[in-house]
């Protein structure tokens, strides 16, 4: 199989010329050190560690799986060795608070490490991602005494973070959530409870593990009210930050057996009168931890992505190398027994498809993640709440969409391949398991369709779309004469989405079961929106770059056929979705339960 590359060009295109990140951190206070040079170091780095630490190690970690033994969980063959390079390389920190030892690096930087990461090997990937959450909630969250005592040996990676949330009655709905924090004496609290689906809660990795959990005191309002976020490490410390050997209260009950993702851990955590200390003020929990998790589904639709983009790269391989049959137009290759895969329009058909989701991909989330920069480090508050707003906006469908796509992806890769995909030795059945887990953690797809089209549209009676709108009319106006024939798919996207807005608002004011009827395709149409957008970005850049910049013609020319594929073969999906969602509840209610 071929190794893992990282997209270092595709990268640096987006990043430097599709969205001149170079300007905007040049703008923030925090940020303004980060400049081109600095940033094609640390990818062109993270790239190496993706290609020569942990791709080597991703098939034999799957195979290897983690394996539990009495509350013991250890690691494949080769995780903490890769582990002690990652803490080493300081990567841990990138990202990280600087007056308590962290390199105070955007999230767009971090996001596209983190795509590679993941397309070498999500397993590995799913341990660091969780520790830069639970960093980041601490940071914005936790007290003075709480940062200095734990952030500077997370972000030295020698302590890893989790994020407790589901028990085993309370998946999504968390206001049911059951375990308890008593408070005691010296301002500490008791935990007590079962937490399941804890990636990374156990394992052998680092000295120590520390636990963000959601609990409730026994007088909490009911319901999520009442929820309240709590820190809770593995082995205790001091008040100098130091491990006094003490194990608390907390224990691995056992790991999942699952699909995909086996060199990660998914445990059952039990909490036995644990030593917590509360982050952030009591009975607001669930929103501190939104702050992680706004960050952790940002990291889903990265992970498949990335998964999506290895798995092109196998499949655009071999579709170049394997022969079979011949072209519609004839031999391509009259002294060969058969042409090349990549004759058959079909083949290309889902290469192209892969490519196209993937670049529109990437550059959601590199969209997304500049959001989330400008609403943490931008000096002006109007523009850091607008940030907010688009955040709340696009984290839903970046997560859903990318996700959905992903697999899709894989899927299609795994195609190309025929029974070779279907066999483990290519490394494509192990892309489709591992990216198949995306769309259902960090909140279920069809959880983000629904929080996307119930408080993010028609609640907001259309107001967040119409600062996304505000940025597409921006854009569209600035446009020269060379893009004004690609700007018709645009266009056609946003009317589709602008009629499936209305219609929902006006028909769940007399029905609200008409939101999640609408809410699934109404996601898939913003996504597809939205990849048209950055589709559009991508072609105003490649059009504007030919002959003028450092890229090959021939790649400028590469983006803009795939860009009119896109356009041509995935925009007429929008007529469609709002043919289904013009459809409404009537059909989808109407079998009553003893039916099914």
């Amino acid at each position: 199989m071929p190794a893992y590359r990282a997209p270092i060009q595709d990268i640096s295109f987006l990043l430097n010329n599709v969205f001149d990140a170079d300007t905007l951190f040049a703008s923030m206070p925090g940020t303004r050190e980060v400049g081109s040079e600095l940033t094609s170091a640390i990818i062109e780095e993270a790239g190496k560690i993706a290609e020569g630490l942990l791709a080597p190690i991703n098939q034999s970690g799957d195979q290897q799986a983690c394996h539990y033994d009495d509350g013991v969980v250890t690691t494949p063959d080769g995780f903490k060795d890769a582990y002690k390079a990652y803490a080493e390389g300081g990567w841990a920190g990138l990202t990280g608070e600087v007056a308590y030892g962290g390199q105070g690096m955007p999230k767009t930087l971090s996001a596209l490490i983190e795509e590679m990461s993941f397309a070498a090997n999500s397993s590995f990937a799913l341990f660091t991602i969780l520790t830069t959450g639970a960093t980041l909630t601490l940071s914005q969250h936790g007290s003075d005494e709480l940062k200095q005592r734990y952030l500077p040996k997370m972000y030295e990676g020698m302590w890893t973070g989790t994020m407790c949330l589901t028990e085993p009655h309370a998946g999504t709905d968390l206001g049911m959530i059951k375990t308890r924090a008593v408070p005691q004496a010296d301002g500490s609290y008791k935990l007590s409870g079962t937490k399941i689906f804890i990636t990374a809660g156990e394992h052998d990795l680092a000295d120590n593990i520390i636990h963000l959990v959601l609990a409730k005191l026994p007088d909490a309002p009911a319901g999520p009210r009442g929820i309240s976020l709590f820190l809770v490490p593995k082995m205790k410390v001091d008040e100098a930050g130091e491990l006094t050997g003490e194990r608390n209260g907390v224990r691995c009950g056992s790991i999942e057996h699952k699909m995909g993702i086996k060199a990660s851990p998914t445990c059952v955590m039990n909490f036995d009168e644990a030593t917590g200390y509360l982050v952030g003020e009591l009975n607001n929990g669930l929103s501190h931890m939104f702050t992680m998790m706004n960050y952790e589904r940002l990291s889903m639709g990265l992970q498949a992505n990335g998964l999506a983009d290895s798995a092109y790269q196998t499949a655009a391989a071999y579709a170049k190398e394997r022969v079979q049959g011949r072209a519609p137009t004839g031999a391509q290759q009259p002294e060969a027994n058969a042409d090349p895969l990549l004759v058959h329009p079909d083949v290309r058909r889902l290469l192209l498809t892969i490519r196209a989701n993937v670049l529109a991909g990437r550059a959601l989330s590199i969209f997304a993640a500049m959001q989330l920069d400008v609403s943490r480090f931008h000096a002006d508050a109007e523009v850091r709440l607008r940030a907010d707003k688009l955040v709340s906006l696009l984290i839903p469908v970046q997560k859903a969409y990318c996700t959905d796509r992903g697999f899709d992806a894989c899927v299609m890769a795994q195609q190309v391949l025929g029974g070779h995909g279907y066999v483990a030795e290519w490394g494509l059945e192990q892309n489709v398991r591992d990216a198949r887990i995306a769309q259902i953690y960090e909140g279920a797809n069809g959880v983000q369709a629904l929080d996307l089209m119930g408080r993010k549209t028609v609640r907001a009676n259309g107001e967040l779309l119409a600062l996304l709108s505000e940025e597409m009319d921006a854009f569209v106006a600035a446009q020269p004469a060379a893009m004004q024939p690609y700007l018709a798919a645009l266009a056609t996207c946003r009317e589709s989405l602008a009629k499936a807005t209305r219609l929902v608002i006006d028909k769940a004011a007399g029905n609200p079961e008409e939101i999640g009827a609408a809410s699934y395709a109404y996601m898939e149409l913003m996504g597809l929106t939205l990849y048209c957008y950055m589709w559009q970005r991508i072609l105003a850049s490649a059009l504007a770059e030919s002959g003028t910049s450092g890229y090959s013609a021939d790649y400028l020319d590469s983006l803009v056929k795939v860009g009119e594929f896109f356009f041509a073969r995935q925009v007429p999906k929008a007529a469609s979705l709002l043919a289904e969602i013009e459809a409404g509840s009537e059909s989808i209610m109407a079998l009553a339960a003893n039916q099914f």
